[in-house]
């Protein structure tokens, strides 16, 4: 039933095209934005609210047959892969059994990791999976952690004969399946559902992980898409679980799978220009799927074939899925990756110990007004411009010295969109300590980007209210302008606005020095 919808939209993708050039009058997959793709399964009854609910299914745990396995239940654990769409886990679990059952585990160490926006927007993505569940007579059954004991338990409680996941490349999350398997007593069936391509299928002639993302890429558009399971009739069924949590206000995206769709949709008139509006924080010119990805309410691979490489824009945006996919194969090789300098030499800089520059950074009060409004983006909303992201980490590592590590963990933590793999690897490369990375003595210019990329300062304005006033030519460098200039915009360095922490002239040959400095005591070693 699922593998017909990715054959469905690549259909719905080709009548898009031909109604181009005049074969007709639609919208993205032949149909409006509010309603990008229409689902000829069961599913067509999600979200609508004036219809009755189909009735939820419970086990009555007599009349299966323990000599046919397809006559009792599948078990799919779903992790950050909540959508039944290309969805292979779900999809080889719906055509081994006749009847399957969801099951999601939460873990309290990472429910309190996580920031309240990542939190809540998990929670209503997982609303949202249920209600669609309940649509076809299931409903996904919450349980609590650890999922070392959750889901062996759920094993028995439904009488499964086999489990089924999509693997995760996290550090926890491997040990945390290793675990679940070790303690199974049925089969487990896993699968690589986040990626494009799975990890280690993406090699060198040597058999090695490319450490430079070009060549790397080269060989990952060349190849193949691995086959996934094609879905079958199973049906969802449920048993008893948890209440799932209400988020604890207003989500950051509208959950589910028709949401991501519709964001997906959405994309598609505009990923024609991204070459050209990727870099400015101040418009709405990036795709706004990167916690779609996170939490798996759309497949990376089905993002690629629906979006392609046919223009510039698109083959740039797909460009982006790679560098994605290079990230988590190198945490499946590394695991490491967020906590120790790929380039080895590089965890000898003698950074910072600087509690009151931390604090300036995360509380956007540096006094270089980008960095300012990025950091106030990112705690009030959970997200950031990926141009603004690269200015404050570069900021954090070169103007204040301050270890990565605490800056990717901040972002971590309150990134609705945090994934271990992107998070790590990107300050890495800012950081210039992993593999391909920008030189040592690349170092942002905070002001110079501003104006580059935010000339006339809308996005600044927009996160930094008391700037409001403040010119174009001056918002960028309140420092540098007259005292009487800032007084016109009400604008008091000092008082209503800082002075800056430091000096970007100053502050860039200090971290050259250190660099440098790491790299002789390495070569002494």
């Amino acid at each position: 039933m699922r593998a017909g919808v990715r054959v469905a939209s690549r259909l719905w993708k080709r009548l898009d095209e031909l109604s181009k050039f005049g074969f007709g009058d639609m919208g993205h997959f032949g149909f409006v934005r509010e309603a990008p793709f229409r689902r000829t399964s069961p599913c067509d009854t999600l979200h609508q609210h004036d219809a009755e609910p189909a009735p939820v299914r419970r086990f009555a745990f007599s009349g299966y047959c323990v000599n046919h396995p397809q006559n009792r239940p599948g078990l799919v654990w779903f992790r950050r892969d909540l959508r039944l769409d290309d969805n292979p886990a779900w999809a080889a679990a719906t055509a081994a059994h006749d009847e399957v059952v969801a099951i999601f585990v939460i873990e309290p160490g990472l429910m309190t990791a996580a920031g309240s926006i990542r939190r809540d927007q998990l929670l209503a993505h997982l609303h949202s999976l249920h209600d669609e569940l309940r649509s076809l007579g299931g409903g996904i059954v919450v349980r609590t952690g650890p999922a070392s004991t959750a889901v062996p338990r759920a094993l028995i409680d439904c009488n499964a004969s086999a489990l089924y996941f999509n693997v995760d490349t996290t550090p926890f999350s491997a040990a945390r399946d290793r675990a679940v398997e070790r303690s199974a007593t049925v089969p487990v069936h896993s699968f690589h559902g986040h990626t494009v391509h799975e990890p280690g299928a993406v090699l060198t002639k040597s058999g090695t992980l490319s450490q430079v993302f070009a060549p790397f890429y080269s060989k990952w558009s060349a190849r193949p898409l691995s086959p996934w399971p094609a879905g079958g009739n199973g049906r969802p069924v449920t048993m008893s679980g948890e209440p799932i949590p209400l988020p604890s206000g207003p989500v950051r995206q509208e959950p589910g799978e028709q949401a991501a769709w519709r964001r997906l949709n959405t994309w598609l008139e505009d990923v024609d220009r991204y070459p050209q509006t990727r870099d400015l924080p101040a418009i709405e010119g990036t795709s706004a799927l990167s916690a779609d990805l996170k939490f798996g309410t759309l497949a990376a691979r089905t993002v690629v074939d629906i979006v392609g490489t046919t223009t510039p824009g698109r083959a740039a945006f797909t460009r982006q899925i790679a560098w994605r996919d290079w990230w988590t194969h190198t945490l499946a090789l590394r695991p490491d990756l967020p906590n120790a300098a790929l380039r080895q030499q590089y965890d000898r800089i003698a950074w910072l110990d600087d509690p009151e520059g931390f604090d300036h950074w995360c509380t956007g009060t540096t006094g270089y007004p980008i960095v300012d409004a990025g950091m106030r983006q990112l705690v009030e909303t959970g997200w950031m411009h990926n141009r603004v992201r690269m200015i404050c980490a570069s900021f954090l590592v070169k103007d204040l010295l301050i270890d990565w590590r605490r800056g990717e963990r901040f972002f971590r933590h309150h990134l609705v969109d945090a994934d271990v793999a992107q998070n790590a690897g990107n300050w890495q490369w800012v950081a210039g300590t992993g593999p391909d990375a920008a030189p040592y003595f690349r170092v942002f210019n905070p002001t110079v980007q501003s104006r580059k990329f935010d000339p006339k300062g809308d996005y600044i304005r927009r996160w930094l209210p008391q700037l409001q006033q403040v010119p174009s030519s001056i918002i960028h460098e309140p420092a540098a302008a007259g005292p009487l200039d800032l007084a016109a915009a009400g604008v008091t360095l000092g008082d209503t606005y800082p002075w800056p922490v430091v000096d970007h002239g100053h502050a860039r040959l200090r971290a050259i020095s250190a660099y440098k400095q790491a790299l002789s005591d390495n070569a002494a070693c």
